[in-house]
């Protein structure tokens, strides 16, 4: 389980092609610290680390995660957002985010307003039931609240911190972005649409 807040942007060493996906190295500050069999999200997604050295830490990727993100677009040398999994007894400054991606999605238009961005995005075909104005939102990983929501697309606004110290810095208008709705929301909505019925 994770919050959305990043805690690192680390960067691609290394891509290999194997029999059952991909494995990517990434060189993050806190590497050494990581172990085998941490999980750690990288632009939302939930990974199992497979090695490690002093600096970089290497996982595996499937081809039903490369199918459902945008890990399978990835490049050597390209920034992603990073965090550990949460530890009970820490505040939860974010949300709950499972690191499972539900969409991806592209971003429609840029805008900086003073030292405030606002990114709109297309909401995802199947993605209206789970989104609501000011609910949150879990974009390549980072928590968000959403600012503004329409039939056919949300905009979050961002703060000068997280510009600086996510990719979201990279973002332009175009680019795919991993999306995972609020765990709570989902599950009421499920529930909201099975109401009446019988058993689990």
């Amino acid at each position: 389980m994770f919050t959305g807040i990043i805690e690192d942007v680390g960067r691609i060493e290394r891509i290999e092609t194997i029999e059952t996906g991909r494995t990517i190295s990434i060189a993050t500050t806190f590497a050494s610290a990581l172990s085998v069999d941490e999980s750690v999200a990288v632009n939302g997604a939930c990974l199992t680390v497979v090695d490690r050295t002093e600096t970089t830490f290497t996982v595996n990727v499937i081809e039903e995660t490369l199918d459902k993100t945008t890990l399978g677009t990835w490049t050597v040398g390209q920034a992603v957002n990073l965090e550990r999994a949460m530890t009970l007894g820490h505040r939860l400054d974010g949300h709950l985010v499972q690191g499972h991606i539900d969409q991806t999605t592209e971003v429609l238009q840029v805008v900086q307003r003073g030292t405030e961005w606002r990114y709109t995005l297309r909401l995802p075909v199947g993605g209206k039931g789970f989104v609501i104005p000011v609910g949150s939102i879990a974009l390549d990983g980072i928590s968000l609240t959403i600012a503004q929501l329409t039939e056919d697309d949300l905009t979050v606004a961002i703060i000068p911190y997280t510009y600086e110290h996510t990719i979201i810095q990279s973002w332009t208008v175009g680019t795919r972005v991993n999306v995972e709705y609020d765990l709570i929301g989902k599950y009421v909505a499920r529930q909201h649409r099975y109401a009446g019925a019988s058993g689990p």
